[in-house]
């Protein structure tokens, strides 16, 4: 493989380990322990409406500063009434980040739940300040599977033309390969981007959602 593929399999590496998993932000951003929620409680520890507007677009913006308001109102009452205040305003501000992206929100999830192996792999990274060991990982594992795709189509391209089923043989493996190439150079000429307003996390930005094509082993 040519250093140039190499390259872009490497610049690719954090996006696939991302988005090959189903739906990691229902595993991530509606959890009590996950990013959007610390963001709130922050938000709310601090009086500081900032924290959470970032986990939102610019459009939702001022949904988010009135449920704030609201909810520091409520606070000052304490014991029940804070909880409950403050657990709306968790929920109010996730389901409007996953409509930012597109997503239905299904209710917020207990601490604790499984995080999908490619987000608990980047946010690892973010906190070791080094993106090296994952890109390594990562590029790997795609570097692995399309020569597995890759064999698989040239191991059947000799096949008998009077062999029906050897030929559909031929063709499924065929289709998943090129599919599979296109979904690389997909992610690469788009950027890698889980949709236009957010990251892979879905942080920050502004914009309507922009899919990148699943991708799977």
């Amino acid at each position: 493989m040519g250093g140039s593929v190499k390259g872009a399999l490497g610049a690719l590496a954090l996006t696939v380990m991302v988005l090959a998993a189903p739906s990691p932000a229902a595993a991530h951003c509606d959890s009590m322990d996950g990013p959007v929620v610390r963001a709130a409680q922050r938000a709310l520890a601090d009086g500081d409406v900032a924290r959470a507007l970032i986990w939102v677009r610019a459009d939702d913006e001022a949904e988010i500063r009135a449920a704030f308001a609201r909810t520091l109102a409520v606070r000052k009452l304490g014991g029940d009434a804070q909880t409950l205040a403050d657990r709306w305003f968790f929920e109010t501000l996730v389901r409007i980040h996953r409509a930012g992206e597109g997503e239905p929100f299904t209710g917020l999830k207990p601490a604790g739940q499984a995080v999908p192996a490619g987000i608990a792999a980047a946010d690892r990274a973010l906190a070791q300040g080094s993106v090296e060991a994952l890109s390594a990982d990562a590029a790997a594992a795609v570097t692995s599977s399309l020569k597995e795709r890759y064999e698989r189509v040239r191991a059947l391209l000799g096949h008998d033309p009077a062999d029906v089923e050897a030929g559909r043989r031929y063709v499924q493996a065929y289709v998943a390969f090129i599919h599979y190439v296109e979904a690389l150079h997909a992610l690469l000429e788009g950027g890698g981007e889980h949709a236009a307003a957010h990251t892979a996390h879905g942080t920050g930005g502004s914009g309507a959602p922009c899919r990148a094509p699943r991708l799977r082993r």
